[in-house]
């Protein structure tokens, strides 16, 4: 009987043998690789921590000992380790394990972790909560380094080392990477470290003495800026976490389960909060995640687990594709323009413009309110800066949108990958927040193009404004076929003109092929349709204010949530303009979207060609759509 079949709590971890707890690490590699190869994945972050998580399990009581891993897709062992091994073919598909931590799932999930550089934040006030009630219960957070280059995991430190009484250990997972490797001057001090030839030594010395020589208040010899004084010289001898007046015990061979353990046993037993710096390999154990210089197999889709290739056919270009392209293209023709990605490079398509303007990209680790802010600056400076992240990650910088860039009239331009419905990897990930708030954005243009052709106009478009923030903002999905205009009038493509039209269907982005089926499917019930694009959805055009006062209905799609969306902003110019054709808002709900496939998250909130002319044939047929109210018409929501 394997011993992987044998764990079903963390408890069963604490009896085994040295040479028992090696093969078991073996074992659950090789379940990672098997299982995620088949459902997609975080494969080589989790590769990455095996020995790791199960030496926290062997020192730590979980639950009662609550575990916050950041950003939480390095997870897998842990649910592994907590009785969840059983359920790993439904991982990431619909009513399946989640990508990340789940409170839902298990006891021993505290926290849905699944954006970066918080877990510092939510140990430190747990913690504080145990010592106000008087129970002894020590928090565990593991942060990589790559998180931890967000200033909110410094904000948590220094709270974090002026409380010593505080039961809390950090676990610095190091690998030299977040998504790709880590940059910036953690990263830099980091590498010295780890190349430093001290290092060899301190590794011999956790494994053969650790038990004998106590290194509390160990100088983390130059690894970054000193902080609680201020900025200092960045080869200041004192060790940045020994300078705030944290405890530190490492550097520890991450791989080497004994020496973690007994770090961690000591970094228990001290009562205060200690930092655990472990050194580990990204992908570990697995040939071609450790080969892969780009991610090391950070995610991946279905995989051939004997080869490491992908099991899908070549597919069509997607969206990040044609950006990358067309950056290039751009960087050509305009030397002011620059690119900055917060450790997503290759992932938001930046690689190529990299490559052919390396002075002209600047990454800058998980600091998207870093980025932003810098942008303004860039473009006061007179250059058009782009800032390429997912539109997920947008959420975490809009006090900067709204008071650097907008409010001081900058020209930045914000390239939104995956926006809209992803799917897969859950609440967290969808775009959907990301147009509610550009709309609250005094100045701020919004385009969601439909297509390759109508990005590239967009992007175009949006470098050529320098006093006010641009957005454009695309899916994750592949890039459609092109979708010509039948013509094009006061800045609306009109994609399906019909004689007598009397409902008018709005389409954005990645929705516009929604629009024309829901077009199509009114009129084959006889009610003749037009379909209009209005390529920047914010503002308003005024045009399409008065496109719709000419229909009897206006149904506007939107691959972004109803609340505050195109179709809100829309309905407030139709007021504003005293247009009372009623207009009905397909679009997100607004709550928190479980994991599944983008078709089926689509599916199950009625957002189908079908669901919708069905509610649109409903209404028009029950006579509401007389023109005696100025309302936004709320779409009922379709039960999964």
């Amino acid at each position: 009987m394997a011993l992987l079949d044998q764990i079903t709590q963390p408890s069963d971890l604490r009896g085994l043998t040295s040479a028992e707890l090696d093969e078991l690490a073996r074992e659950i590699r090789a379940f990672l690789v098997t299982n995620v190869s088949r459902t997609g994945g975080h494969l080589g972050p989790n590769l990455g921590v095996v020995e790791l998580t199960i030496a926290i399990h062997r020192v730590f009581d979980s639950p009662k000992d609550p575990m916050v891993f950041d950003t939480g897709h390095q997870s897998y062992v842990h649910k592994i380790l907590t009785g969840r091994a059983g359920q790993f073919e439904s991982l990431r598909q619909k009513g399946g394990l989640s990508g990340y931590p789940s409170r839902s799932e298990s006891e021993h999930d505290w926290v849905e972790n699944s954006h970066a550089s918080t877990s510092l934040s939510w140990a430190e006030g747990m913690a504080k909560a145990f010592r106000l009630k008087g129970e002894d219960r020590t928090v565990v957070a593991v942060i990589g380094d790559g998180a931890l280059t967000g200033g909110m995991a410094w904000e948590a430190l220094n709270n974090i080392a002026v409380q010593t009484d505080l039961k809390l250990v950090v676990v610095v997972n190091d690998n030299g990477r977040s998504y790709t490797p880590t940059v910036g001057g953690l990263a830099t001090h980091l590498a010295g470290l780890r190349t430093d030839r001290r290092y060899e030594a301190a590794l011999d010395v956790a494994k053969r003495s650790i038990n004998k020589a106590p290194i509390f208040g160990r100088p983390a010899y130059d690894l970054l800026h000193g902080m609680k004084t201020g900025l200092k010289d960045v080869l200041a001898p004192q060790g940045m976490f020994s300078d705030l007046g944290l405890k530190y015990l490492g550097p520890i061979d991450g791989h080497d389960e004994d020496a973690v353990e007994k770090a961690l046993e000591r970094a228990k037993g001290f009562g205060g909060p200690v930092i655990v710096h472990v050194i580990t390999q990204k992908g570990r154990g697995f040939k071609f995640a450790e080969d892969n210089e780009e991610d090391r197999f950070h995610a991946v889709g279905k995989i051939n687990e004997l080869t490491g290739e992908p099991l899908s056919a070549a597919v069509q270009a997607t969206w990040t594709d044609a950006f990358s392209d067309h950056m290039v293209r751009m960087g050509d023709k305009h030397p002011e323009l620059v690119a900055i990605t917060a450790a997503m490079l290759h992932p938001v398509g930046l690689a190529r413009f990299s490559q052919v303007f390396p002075d002209r990209v600047f990454d800058v680790g998980i600091a998207e309110q870093h980025a932003v802010t810098s942008a303004a600056g860039l473009a006061a400076g007179g250059l058009h800066p782009v800032v390429a992240v997912y539109s997920t990650f947008l959420n975490r910088a809009f006090d900067q949108l709204l008071m650097d860039v907008a409010m001081h009239g900058q020209g930045v331009t914000f390239c939104l990958d995956r926006a809209g419905v992803t799917g897969s990897d859950g609440a967290s990930h969808n775009g959907m927040w990301d147009v509610s708030m550009c709309s609250l954005v005094p100045g701020l243009r919004l385009s969601s193009p439909r297509d390759r052709q109508r990005m590239e106009e967009a992007l175009e478009t949006a470098i050529g404004v320098c006093d006010a923030p641009t957005v454009v903002r695309w899916s994750k999905e592949k890039l459609p076929d092109p979708i010509e205009a039948v013509r094009h009038e006061n800045g609306l493509d009109l994609l399906r003109v019909a004689e007598d039209a009397e409902v008018l269907v709005v389409g954005h982005g990645q929705f516009v092929g929604l629009a024309l089926d829901v077009a199509e499917r009114l009129t084959r019930q006889g009610i003749a349709a037009t379909v209009v694009d209005p390529l920047w959805s914010i503002p308003v055009n005024p045009a399409l204010v008065d496109l719709a006062a000419q229909h009897r209905l206006v149904v506007n799609v939107e691959d972004s949530m109803v609340a505050g969306g195109t179709g809100s902003a829309l309905s407030q110019e139709m007021r504003r303009m005293r247009v009372q054709t009623p207009l009905m808002c397909f679009g997100i709900p607004q709550e928190f979207l479980a994991h599944a496939g983008r078709n089926e998250v689509l599916a199950a909130h009625g957002l189908t060609g079908q669901d919708i002319a069905r509610e649109v044939l409903g209404c028009y047929l029950a006579g509401t759509t007389e023109p005696a109210t100025d309302e936004v018409i709320a779409t009922p929501r379709r039960q999964a």
